[in-house]
């Protein structure tokens, strides 16, 4: 199979939610026709109001003409209807991205229907961050043409694009689909087709060892993102991350990555963030989360301590780096896209392979051994390529 997706490729995305609108977008600034559709006709009509306000303030602000805004708008197409005789608008697309609900079978139906309308040559993908492609791809007929191109939210803005394929992907598929992501100006890394892919997986002790801290008491929520903004440099602390994300939608990922990956202790779920999707206060869009985001609420203060705060780094950091060594163990990816991710993806302060190269992995692998040997679980337990790096003194990243 030889697709083309050159630049006169219709688009489909199926999902007018913030995602699939937000990848309608970046298709069209790229000059593409393209289809955006969802179930939903409310869903459909606020992603064109939303278009039309983000080609404004563009315009506002000097990024794009008046014209060029005009020109992309009405590139944009909108269907209000996934049933199959909606479907049968996307005839002429050479590429359609789904960005529906995370539900298997409901993506399953909706790629079987596809198939039945678009040409043979045509790429079917989608915008999973957690379901296997394989199990997606294996509802359709010709699987060959399924692959995984993973955005990150807002996909306008974040540079980061995922490419997964399946073990049934054509290799033509996937260097198609590589090659586009590219040309839209993103940078494209390959991950393998395993939960979470790469930054789902590698980025979950950043939310989960943190609310261990706090579960343990070692320090409230405030303090926790204090040190890992103020002494670990990230951009966001986990809890206000948590909170911008939706504490729904972070735990739902991190219970997938979980359920996908045999129970490992490594990516077990907090019950603290479960009692909070469950009295709704899923953070900032439900105005409560961790933090209190109502009219006249006064935001904690953190305790500034140095000390305590470089333990609660240290601590998350080596299990973060410990992931990223585990994940070029088992060929996730190949370390330079690892790197990649992590810095385009999540915006983290550096690699994590480089910075366990800057701390050294011995000093790493002696932080996981001491937990591991303070609380006797399998959660702690360190990467064996990160024993063999420390052992022989050489480097994580080649």
């Amino acid at each position: 199979m030889a697709p083309t997706l050159g630049p006169d490729v219709v688009v489909g995305v199926i999902g007018a939610g913030t995602m699939g609108a937000g990848i309608a977008q970046v298709a069209a600034a790229n000059g593409h026709r393209v289809l955006l559709a969802d179930a939903s006709a409310s869903a459909v009509a606020k992603a064109k109001d939303g278009h039309a306000k983000a080609m404004a303030r563009e315009v506002e602000k000097g990024k794009r003409s008046q014209a060029e805004a005009e020109a992309l708008l009405a590139r944009l197409s909108y269907i209000s209807g996934v049933a199959p005789s909606d479907l049968e608008d996307f005839a002429p697309c050479g590429l359609v991205i789904e960005a529906i609900v995370e539900d298997l079978a409901i993506k399953q139906t909706l790629f079987r229907s596809l198939e039945s309308v678009v040409s043979r040559e045509a790429v079917l993908a989608t915008n999973t961050s957690s379901l296997s492609i394989a199990a997606i791809a294996g509802g359709c007929q010709r699987a060959e043409r399924v692959l995984g191109i993973h955005f990150f939210n807002p996909a306008p803005v974040m540079a980061l694009v995922e490419v997964i394929p399946a073990l049934a992907t054509d290799a033509a598929v996937l260097e198609a689909g590589r090659g586009l992501v590219e040309r839209w100006g993103k940078v494209a890394v390959v991950a393998s087709d395993t939960p979470g892919f790469i930054v789902n997986r590698i980025a979950r002790p950043y939310y989960g060892e943190s609310l261990r801290i706090l579960e343990e008491g070692i320090a409230d929520v405030a303090t926790i993102d204090w040190a890992l903004r103020t002494l670990g440099g990230f951009k966001m602390g986990p809890f206000e991350l948590m909170d911008l994300i939706g504490n729904d939608v972070n735990y739902a990922v991190t219970r997938s990555v979980f359920e996908a990956m045999y129970f490992d202790p490594r990516y077990r779920p907090s019950l603290t963030q479960r009692r909070l999707v469950e009295s709704g206060w899923l953070g900032r869009k439900a105005k409560r989360g961790y933090y209190d985001y109502r009219d006249g609420a006064v935001a904690p203060p953190a305790t500034e301590d140095e000390v305590l705060g470089r333990t609660i780094r240290d601590r998350v950091v080596a299990m973060l780096i410990n992931e990223a060594v585990d994940a070029v163990q088992l060929r996730v990816a190949s370390p330079e896209d690892i790197e990649l991710a992590m810095t385009k993806g999540v915006n983290y302060p550096r690699g994590l392979l480089t910075w366990g190269d800057a701390l050294g992995p011995a000093a790493v692998l002696a932080t996981l051994e001491s937990l591991q040997q303070e609380y006797g679980e399998d959660r702690y337990r360190p990467s064996p390529l990160l024993r063999r790096v420390a052992k022989s003194g050489g480097k994580l990243l080649p």
